[in-house]
């Protein structure tokens, strides 16, 4: 298996060629050109955690912390998936307490950002054999898979797309592929959508099992079997907007992640805990509680600081925003 960020190989963009969404997903995010090797990376085009707040940096900061207490070491290994252009390694860096010492690695497809502090290692695979923290935020989403429909007569196709967006559907889903389906994401019927997840559990546990002793976490978009939408998630982001996924390379293309079958895919003496943004947060201290009103009256400007503070928290932790993420934590 291999342990590089996201399988599949690129291709020239063929004009009207049919292809199923993992492979035109494939070479519009990472082929020549594509969507998240551009120099404005995501940051350019949608807003994720660490760019709402230093906070979520904080948190994670101190998640690492927790983890090299829980190995005994003031030596800790820090693997960021799906890096960006390292904000979220920065972030924690400049977070960390002294006495900390930490190995930083940023795993991303893109090349090396200007700026990044020196300390960093950047690399386009998980770095083997680490002890510490693996945290993969919004990663699993951008791992390109297929997309199966459930056609008129009950059998379920494969679709296929062309540059454009335009779809049809392809050959009957068969094999692994299948199997996935009739186990995590049962058909609707026909007209119902599902996005075969199998590519990310791979990944998933491919990044857990590149660690020799730590906790895996993935944050992300995601949905369990029991309250799969029935029409799927595919979509598209573009210059801060939603938009309809268009497989040529000018924006983003995303989908919510089966969290509970990436869960499953790792075989671990630890069960792997799924909770929501909201509740991890909060228990790593971010609270959006408003500072006491008699603040302002004994320290004006730490009053303010105060405030701004519980409003980005409140934001990373909203009810139906960023709060609503899943968090999928897994120890080794």
């Amino acid at each position: 298996m291999t342990n590089e960020v996201t399988g599949g190989t690129a291709r020239p963009r063929g004009g009207r060629e049919w292809r199923g969404w993992r492979e035109a997903t494939e070479e519009a995010l990472y082929g020549p050109g594509g969507f998240f090797l551009r120099p404005e990376g995501p940051a350019g085009h949608f807003r994720t955690s660490v760019h709402a707040s230093p906070l979520f940096a904080e948190a994670v900061a101190g998640l690492l912390v927790a983890t090299a207490e829980e190995l005994g070491t003031d030596e800790v290994d820090l693997v960021d998936v799906g890096a960006g252009r390292g904000e979220l390694t920065a972030g924690v860096l400049a977070a960390v307490p002294a006495g900390l010492r930490v190995r930083a690695y940023a795993v991303e497809r893109a090349a090396r950002p200007d700026g990044l502090h020196a300390r960093v290692r950047w690399t386009d695979r998980f770095p083997e054999g680490v002890r510490g923290l693996l945290f993969a935020n919004e990663w699993l989403d951008n791992v390109p898979v297929d997309v199966a429909e459930t056609a008129e007569d009950g059998t379920v196709r494969y679709v296929e797309v062309r540059a454009d967006g335009t779809e049809r559907l392809g050959a009957p889903v068969t094999g692994p592929d299948a199997e996935w389906l009739a186990r995590w994401w049962p058909s609707a019927g026909p007209g119902g959508r599902a996005e075969i997840g199998l590519p990310r559990d791979e990944a998933w546990a491919a990044a857990v099992g590149s660690l020799a002793a730590g906790l895996a976490v993935a944050v992300d978009y995601g949905h369990v079997r029991d309250s799969r939408p029935p029409f799927g998630t595919l979509t598209g982001f573009r210059a801060g907007r939603e938009v309809p996924p268009v497989p040529d390379g000018t924006g983003d293309l995303t989908s919510h992640v089966a969290l509970d079958a990436c869960a499953a895919a790792v075989h671990a003496r630890v069960p792997a805990e799924l909770t929501t943004q909201r509740e991890a947060l909060r228990g790593l201290g971010v609270s959006g509680g408003r500072p006491p009103l008699a603040l302002a009256s004994t320290d004006p400007a730490a009053y303010v600081r105060a405030l701004s503070r519980a409003g980005e928290a409140a934001e990373l932790t909203a009810r139906g925003g960023l709060g609503d993420f899943l968090w999928l934590s897994q120890r080794v």
